[in-house]
C-alpha cells in the first residue's frame, strides 16, 4: 500500500504541516505511545509543589501547558528539576508557603494552569499576585473561577470586573461554601477544592454533570479528605489539609489517542494500538461516542496504575455512522469534539452535536473554527449555538487551511488530510506542540 507524504515546513515564525494523500489509497499501521496525560500532569506539579516532601512524577507530558505550570510554581519558590519524561522531582515547600513572586506570573496558553491556580493564590493571606496569559487566555472566561472565590471571600481584580486576564490576587483567609455550578467543568471544581485545602470547614461543589474527577483522586492520594455523593454529582474537602508528597506515574493522554482512534477508524485497512491510555471513567465518552458510530475499538490490557485505571486500545478501519452526541456526555468529550467531527464527516448519515457551547470558548471558538475549516475542504457542516450538525459522506479535497493556533484543531485537520485527496496543508500547525510535541513524527511513523 503506498505511503502518505507528511512533511514539516518551517518559516520564521511558523510551522506549516503538508498533508499528501496517495491517489492510489493509504492505510494505517502500528504501535503507538502517546504523551502523558495533560490533565494529570498539571495537577501532579501543583499538589507537589504545595505538599510537603518530594513528589516524583514519571511520564509528565512536556507540552508548553505543563511548562508554564511548573514556571509559575518554581516562581513561588517550589523546586521542580527539569522536565523530562523519565523522572522529574518536585521539592513541595508545604501548603500555605508560596511565596509572593518577584514578577508577574505567566500561564501562557493554558487554561488549567491560570483557573487551578486561581484557587492556590486567592488563598494564601497576605500575599500579592499578578497572572497573565498569551493573548488567546486573556480573552478567554474567568469570571467561572472567580465568582465563586469572591463568594468566598476572594479579592480579585481584573478586566471587565475580574473576567479577564490580566489578573490581580490579594490573598485571604476565605470561608467555605457549597457552590452550585452551573456547568459541569473540572476547572471550575478544581479551583474551588484547592482553594479549600486551606479554608477551614468543609468546602463543597456540587456539578449538574459528572465532570473529569483526576483532582479528587489526586488530592485523596496527597492526603486531603475527600468525600464525593454521586447521587448528586457533589465533591467534598475539609480543610485544612495536610498534604505528602507522591510518586505519581502519568498514564498516556486520552485526549491525544483520539486524533490516532479517528485516524484508523476512517483510513480503509487501518489497524493501530494505542498502548498505555489512561481510561478514567470521566474521561471516555470518546470511546462511547465512537463505539456509537460504530467504530471498531477494543480495550486490551486494562489495570490500574497509581490509582487511574490504564488500558491499550486496538482500533481497525471501520464503516461509520451518525449518531447524536448530548448531554452528559457532553464533559466527558469535551476536549475531543473536533476530532469527533472529522469521523462525522466520514460517517453514513447526519451527525448532531449539542450542549457545547463551552466550545465557543476555548483555545479558539472551536465550534466555528471547526466547521469553517473542514467545510473549506468539501465537507458538510453547519454550526449550531452550542455544537454542530455533520452531514457525512462528502469526499474531501486537500487544501489550505489553518488552525487558529488551537493545538486540538491543528491535529483534528491533519487527520482529515488522511482521508483528504491531494495535498493538504495545515498552517500554523506548530500549535499542536501545546499538547502533543511528537504529533508530526507519530504522523509520520503510522504512515509508513
Amino acid at each position: 500500500m503506498p505511503t502518505a507524504v507528511v512533511t514539516l515546513k518551517t518559516t520564521e515564525d511558523r510551522d506549516n504541516l503538508i498533508v499528501q494523500r496517495p491517489a492510489s489509497g493509504l492505510s494505517l499501521q502500528g504501535h503507538i505511545r502517546v504523551p502523558g496525560d495533560k490533565s494529570i500532569s498539571h495537577r501532579a506539579l501543583m499538589l507537589g509543589a504545595i505538599a510537603q516532601g518530594e513528589t516524583q512524577i514519571q511520564g509528565l507530558l512536556l507540552g508548553e501547558d505543563p511548562r508554564s505550570t511548573a514556571s509559575c510554581f518554581r516562581a513561588m519558590g517550589a523546586e521542580i528539576s527539569e522536565l523530562n519524561t523519565e523522572l522529574v522531582r518536585v521539592q513541595g515547600i508545604g501548603l500555605g508557603l508560596l511565596q509572593e513572586p518577584v514578577d508577574i506570573l505567566s500561564a501562557g496558553n493554558s487554561g488549567t494552569t491560570m483557573r487551578l491556580m486561581l484557587g492556590l493564590l486567592a488563598s494564601h493571606p497576605g500575599h500579592f499576585f499578578t497572572v497573565t496569559g498569551d493573548s488567546s487566555l486573556r480573552s478567554r472566561p474567568m469570571s467561572r473561577v472567580v465568582k465563586p472565590l469572591q463568594q468566598m471571600g476572594a479579592q480579585i481584580w481584573g478586566r471587565q470586573s475580574g473576567s479577564l486576564a490580566p489578573l490581580a490576587i490579594q490573598g485571604q483567609q476565605l470561608s467555605p461554601i457549597h457552590y452550585q455550578s452551573p456547568i459541569a467543568s473540572a476547572q471550575v471544581k478544581s479551583c474551588i477544592l484547592l482553594a479549600g485545602l486551606m479554608t477551614e470547614g468543609q468546602t463543597t461543589v456540587t456539578e449538574p454533570a459528572l465532570s473529569r474527577d483526576h483532582s479528587e483522586r489526586m488530592l485523596r492520594a496527597f492526603g486531603a479528605e475527600i468525600k464525593l455523593d454521586l447521587e448528586t454529582n457533589s465533591v467534598t474537602i475539609t480543610g485544612p489539609a495536610q498534604l505528602t508528597g507522591q510518586n505519581v506515574i502519568v498514564p498516556g493522554d486520552i485526549s491525544s489517542a483520539a486524533f490516532w482512534l479517528v485516524a484508523g477508524a476512517i483510513v480503509p485497512g487501518s489497524e493501530l494500538w494505542v498502548e498505555n491510555v489512561g481510561v478514567n471513567p470521566t474521561r471516555t465518552g470518546i470511546l462511547e461516542a465512537l463505539e456509537m458510530m460504530g467504530a471498531d475499538i477494543k480495550m486490551e490490557n486494562q489495570r490500574v496504575v497509581a490509582g487511574e485505571p490504564v488500558a491499550d486500545l486496538r482500533v481497525r478501519s471501520s464503516s461509520l455512522k451518525a449518531c447524536e452526541i448530548a448531554g452528559d456526555l457532553i464533559p466527558r468529550l469535551i476536549d475531543e469534539i473536533p476530532i469527533l467531527a472529522v469521523a462525522a464527516v466520514f460517517a453514513q448519515g447526519t451527525t448532531v452535536i449539542r450542549d457545547a457551547a463551552e466550545l465557543r470558548v476555548k483555545e479558539s471558538d472551536r465550534i466555528a473554527v471547526i466547521a469553517s475549516q473542514l467545510n473549506r475542504m468539501g465537507a458538510r457542516v453547519t454550526e449550531l449555538p452550542d455544537g454542530l450538525e455533520i452531514t457525512g459522506g462528502t469526499p474531501l479535497t486537500g487544501i489550505d487551511v489553518d488552525s487558529h493556533t488551537d493545538h486540538r484543531i491543528a491535529m483534528s485537520l491533519a487527520i482529515a488530510a488522511l482521508n483528504a485527496s491531494g495535498t493538504t496543508t495545515i498552517n500554523r500547525a506548530e500549535a499542536a506542540a501545546i499538547s502533543y510535541p511528537d504529533f508530526t513524527p507519530t504522523l509520520q511513523q503510522i504512515c509508513g
